[in-house]
């Protein structure tokens, strides 16, 4: 068969871009991927960020933004802080005033909802939290949640974080939440589950005498409202409970998560590194542990911008509460470390990065 001159310079041609073309393609997608070797092993995503303290000033908005960028975070819950010393106490932190009430307010989630609407956001990916809520008055939730919604249409695509028991803070007028409030949380659990939005919650396991003194009451959440997204914060671990053996929290937890599919574990918090991961055989628990459940763990630093922390301060916590990462295997590493767990959770369409290999 003959080809003439011009054919078959067209073919080489055509066969010479497809070659360079794929070659292209393939250094595309190796450069794609992430290499744990030469990568940070802290997360991209930080699901527990307050944005405002407990009392005194906040570090200013854009600066916030800066040391979330500076730090390597993409993604970000923002919450406030739901109970709030009084302002006239002068307190800046609870555990330093025992008997100054913390009130929850939603003042926290309009200063949020101004600065992010007004100023945007700088590139990062913000999920605004709802952090008003009294889970013991839960009467008052719903018509929060609608004015919200009218003063800033679709903004907020979160709730927490809420405590349904923090023992830290029963020298400042908080309580358990008593359980006939939980049986009464229909009408605004509705609301969260309608538009497929996460529940924070802070919930105390127990303490060092009961280590499961409280394990009662987030059964009851998860199982009056099973079709609801739940969160639970520093996997049920507070300075009260501590120290716990691993075998036993891990045994716990799994437990719930078991039992329980729409229930996710924050693993935010530098007290969980501190106690958990320093001790090998402890961590390798943990290790162990998120490689099975990395689907549902979301990563975190429970950081509270009060004026006074510097970019310094945030750095820390995002390499100290991260300090576990490098230990996961591929699978949890790209769930946890590079998003994909969390992306799943809110619906949002990207896809993290393979690991090299």
């Amino acid at each position: 068969m003959y080809i003439s001159k011009q054919r078959l310079c067209g073919l080489l041609i055509t066969l010479l871009l497809a070659a360079c073309s794929n070659s292209s393609s393939d250094r595309e997608s190796s450069q794609q991927c992430f290499n744990r070797d030469t990568r940070p092993s802290t997360a991209i995503v930080d699901s527990h960020y307050h944005m405002r303290p407990f009392g005194g000033d906040a570090i200013p908005y854009q600066d916030q933004l800066d040391n979330l960028k500076r730090a390597g975070i993409q993604y970000v819950n923002i919450y406030g802080i739901g109970q709030r010393l009084d302002a006239a106490s002068g307190c800046t932190y609870y555990r330093d005033c025992p008997g100054v009430p913390a009130i929850p307010s939603v003042e926290d989630d309009l200063a949020n909802a101004e600065d992010l609407t007004t100023n945007g956001a700088d590139g990062i990916h913000v999920t605004l939290a709802m952090t008003f809520p009294d889970l013991a008055k839960p009467e008052d939730i719903v018509s929060t949640i609608r004015w919200l919604d009218e003063k800033y249409p679709n903004a907020f695509t979160w709730m927490g974080e809420l405590n349904l028991v923090k023992e830290a803070l029963f020298d400042n007028s908080h309580a358990a939440t008593p359980e006939a409030a939980i049986r009464q949380w229909q009408e605004f659990m509705t609301i969260l589950r309608d538009r497929n939005m996460p529940l924070s919650l802070h919930s105390d396991l127990g303490s060092v005498d009961n280590p499961t003194k409280y394990a009662h009451l987030m059964e009851l959440a998860l199982e009056l409202y099973p079709n609801n997204i739940i969160v639970w914060h520093h996997m049920g671990i507070s300075e009260e409970l501590l120290p716990i053996d691993s075998s036993f929290h891990i045994g716990i937890i799994e437990g719930f998560l078991n039992k329980y599919p729409n229930l996710y574990l924050d693993i935010s918090w530098r007290i969980i590194a501190d106690s958990l991961y320093r001790e090998p055989t402890s961590r390798e628990a943990y290790v162990q542990f998120f490689n099975t459940h990395s689907a549902r763990i979301l990563p975190g630093t429970d950081f509270v911008a009060a004026v006074t922390k510097t970019y310094d301060d945030y750095q820390d916590e995002v390499a100290v509460t991260g300090s576990i990462n490098r230990y996961l295997n591929d699978e949890a590493f790209r769930n946890i470390v590079l998003g994909q767990s969390y992306f799943d959770l809110i619906g949002l369409n990207r896809t993290a990065p393979d690991i090299c290999q």
